[in-house]
Formats: structure tokens, sequence, C-alpha cells
């Protein structure tokens, strides 16, 4: 409901219908909804008008369309029997009942609104379906999701109805919120049911299955229908084309195709040629997807079998010279040298062993993550010189800075843990002679040094992370903050570039 959405955040509290809790007569949903010389402005524009004389009927129990251009009217319809606003003149009536008689959250209770954009809570599909109907249980929860085709999906995720959905509803795609908002509209059993353009937004697979939904769900109530899409309302029993506020044309489908130069018919002849278009696009550009697609995947498949046997196998061929070599210049070696502590028979060993595998891990499979990250970089650097070479030589650069900043980091935290292993090491090594000598501390009576030597040691520790966090926090602020600089940098160039000329737009969108 993009109208809906756009205008009510600007308007003044008293242009709006006040929510009530005052006690009015109950209002019988089941008779005709009257549009009766209905004029409105919103108070953000109260110049315009959205809606000029408006007067139209919504038979019980029969589907009504209201089609025609953005802004003309459709969803101002809409915002007013819900109550969203008050028209400026003329008045709404259900069944001869004017709406202003009855309680507002009654009145809402009654009506099922489904969305263009339906919103989904950040919680469980249960709890975001229950949310129609608070008191339902579990059992009427399910069937109206049975009754808005969204049961099946539902049951084949892996928490099933507890699944949550997500900020956003992320976890969802377009087609099953869009059942799930029906669901919910659904589970109240409203007598009347507003579609407000459901299907604008889903592709073509989508749309199919919740048009199927929707046409159950509309089976003997009342349905007033804001369709986009004209082949979505063929079987509606009146359609009203609105343009600038008013109704021009009214009519069955049928009625309304027949006139030769009616604005309906317009309407659906350009649908249909762009529908017609869209989908010989979609076939020949799914056609060679497909093709490059399968040629990706054998090309994918091919350089990463090349890749990981080529590198393990180099790198144990290099472990096997290592191992070979190291052997051969221990036997060269004399009988004094394994007289050693360090060079007995166990750790020479373990150093033939762990040293040549620390090896060839190194430069084994880790070497060809290590070239293939060179070869990304100056792939995408040559490419990037070819599209844009002021672009590609800010993002060298920065590049360049970066990596220097890295370099500094790492050896700052190096010379950093080098010295922080030193005084955790005196310290430790302080600790393990007191308890050692704990008799003769206590008859000494030199805790209290002893615990200040240790808390010195500690504290010179502190002192070294403090600097050390400073300093880290410092450069990942650069690093962070440079990030946003870049792009700035990048999109200012990008755009004077393309003011004088010098690039072309897709080629600047390309590269950034």
């Amino acid at each position: 409901m993009g109208i809906i959405q756009e205008e009510t955040n600007s308007v003044k509290p008293k242009q709006i219908s006040n929510y009530s809790i005052d006690e009015h007569p109950a209002i019988d949903l089941n008779g005709d909804i009257q549009f009766d010389n209905v004029s409105f402005a919103y108070p953000a524009r109260p110049d315009i008008l959205a809606l000029r004389d408006l007067t139209l009927v919504a038979r019980a129990g029969e589907i009504t369309a209201l089609v025609g251009s953005s802004g003309s009217g459709k969803s101002t319809c809409v915002s007013l029997l819900l109550r969203y606003y008050e028209p400026s003149s003329g008045r709404i009536t259900i069944d001869g009942q004017s709406i202003t008689d009855c309680n507002d959250n009654a009145l809402r209770q009654k009506i099922g609104v489904v969305g263009q954009e339906p919103v989904l809570f950040d919680t469980t599909i249960y709890e975001n379906i229950r949310y129609g109907q608070l008191h339902a249980t579990k059992g009427e929860i399910e069937e109206a999701a049975k009754q808005a085709n969204a049961h099946d999906f539902i049951m084949k995720l892996s928490q099933q109805y507890e699944t949550i959905v997500g900020e956003q509803s992320v976890q969802l795609s377009g087609g099953e919120k869009q059942r799930i908002a029906l669901a919910r509209a659904l589970l109240k059993k409203p007598n009347l049911l507003l579609l407000d353009e459901p299907t604008s937004a889903l592709d073509n697979a989508s749309e199919k299955i919740v048009q199927e939904a929707l046409e159950c769900s509309c089976a003997g109530r009342t349905t007033i229908v804001i369709a986009h899409r004209l082949k979505t309302i063929q079987n509606a029993h009146r359609i009203y084309v609105f343009a600038n506020g008013n109704i021009i044309e009214q009519g069955t489908h049928a009625t309304l195709v027949a006139k030769k130069d009616s604005k309906y018919r317009q309407m659906m002849e350009a649908q249909q040629v762009e529908r017609t278009e869209n989908e010989i696009d979609e076939r020949v550009l799914g056609v060679q997807l497909e093709q490059n697609q399968n040629q990706t995947r054998i090309g994918v498949l091919a350089s990463r079998v090349i890749q990981h046997t080529a590198f393990s196998v180099s790198g144990s061929k290099l472990t096997q010279r290592i191992r070979a070599k190291a052997f051969a210049q221990l036997l060269r070696q004399e009988m004094a040298y394994f007289d050693l502590p360090e060079n007995r028979s166990g750790s020479v060993c373990n150093r033939l062993s762990s040293e040549a595998l620390a090896i060839q891990e190194l430069l084994g499979a880790r070497l060809g993550v290590i070239c293939e990250a060179f070869a990304t970089i100056g792939f995408g650097f040559s490419l990037g010189f070819f599209y844009s070479w002021l672009l590609t030589l800010i993002l060298f650069v920065y590049s360049i800075c970066m990596f220097l900043i890295s370099f500094f980091q790492i050896r700052w935290q190096a010379q950093l843990n080098k010295r922080s292993e030193g005084i955790f090491g005196q310290a430790s090594a302080l600790a393990a002679e007191v308890l050692r000598n704990m008799r003769t501390v206590k008859q000494l009576s030199i805790e209290d040094k002893l615990l200040q030597q240790f808390s010195n040691l500690v504290n010179q520790t502190f002192t070294v992370r403090r600097n050390d966090i400073i300093i880290s926090g410092l450069l990942r602020g650069i690093y962070w903050g440079s990030q946003t600089l870049l792009l700035f940098m990048l999109y200012w160039i990008a755009l004077i570039r393309l003011e004088h000329k010098q690039i072309q737009a897709n080629d600047a969108l390309m590269y950034i």
C-alpha cells in the first residue's frame, strides 16, 4: 500500500481518523460498499485532490477491481475505507450505514488486507499468522495457511511453523511472504477482503501460486482489488478505471475490452506487448545463461582439480626432498652432536617429521591460495586500468597504503607479543618460585614485597596492552574509515568524468 505508507508520516494528527475505544453500533460488512461523492486531499498536499467527487459501488459477495495509473486514487480509496483518513466531503457507507458510525478497531477486524509489500515481523511464521487473530487455535492457523497455499512450503522448512522469518523477512521469498500475509488476513475470517496489488512485485511463477490462493480466498467474500496486471482481474464482476482521482470507465472485462478507444483496452494491449517481449527475452536469456553456466561449471571444476592436485603433489615432493636432505645432513654430523639433549633420537625424528610437514603446509595447498589471491589482484587491476586508469590508480595507491598499514600492524603486534611473553614469563617464574619456597617466604615475612613485584610485572603487561589497544583501534579506524572515503572519492571522480563524457556510465558502474 505504497501511497498509504508515504503519506501517513506527513499528516497532522487532527486530520487522521483517531483510534476510538467508544462503543458504537456494530456494522454489517455483508452489504454493498458505496463511495458517495467522496473528495479527499492529503494533509501534506491540501491543494491537490486525490479523489474528486468519487462515486462507486462494490456489491456484496462480488469482486470489484480498481485499475489505473499510479497516483490516480486507487490506494486512497483503501485508506479511506480503513479510516486512516476522513473524507474532505461525501461519505462512505456499508449497507447504507456510514462507516463513521462504527468503532475503528471493530471495522478493521472484519477487513482482511493484503498489500503489495507484505510486512512480517521478526518472529516465527506461526506468530506472524496468529497476529491476524490472537485467540486463534493451532488448527485454525494451519487451516488459514492451507487456504493461502502456504501450508505445504511451510512444512518443508526445517522448523516448519516455528521458523524465524528474520529481519525484514530475509529468510523468505516474495511469494512466500505474500502467502503468509494472506493467511494472516484470512485467519480473522473477514467479510471484506482488500487486495492492494498483491502480485505486482512477484515473478511469474510466484504470481501464479499467489493468484490461485487469492481466487480461492475471494469466493463468497466482498472483495476490492487494486490491480496493476490486468490479467489478474479478468474475472472481476465490476472494473473501475481511475484517472486523476475520478472514474473514467466502468464495466466488466468483456465490455471494456469491446470498446475500441477505451483506456482499459489501451492498458490491456500495452501489457500484452510488454509481457510478450519479456517472455521472449527471458527464454532467449535463459538459453544463453544455461549454456554459459554449463561452460563455467566445467571450467571452474577443471581448474580447481588441477590447482589442488598440482600444488598437493608439488608440496609432497618438496617434503620428500627436504626430509632426505635433512637426514643426509644428520648422518654427516659428529658423534658429539648427538650427545646434546636437544639432539637425541626422539627429538631428531620429531624434527624430521614436523618441520618438513610445516613447510608442506605453507607451500602446498596454502601456496595455491596465495597464488590465486595474487592472480585475482593482478587480473582485477589489469581490467580496471582497461576501463578507467584514473579510478584504478586511486584504488592501487589505496591498496598500497592499506598493505603498509597492515604490515606495520602485524609487525607491531609481533613485537608486542614478544614483549608480553617475556613479562608473563617473568611473572610465572616468580609465582612458581614463591610457591616452591612458601615456608621461606613466610619465615622472612616478605609476602608483601613479592606481591608488589608480581603486581608490577602484571601492570607492565596492562600498560603494554593498553597502548596496543589504542594503536590497534587507531589503525582499524583508519582502515574502515578510509573505505568509506575511498568509495566517496571513486564516485565523485566517476561523476566528474561522466559529466565530461570521458567514460561510459556502464564502465563506471562495472568498475565501482
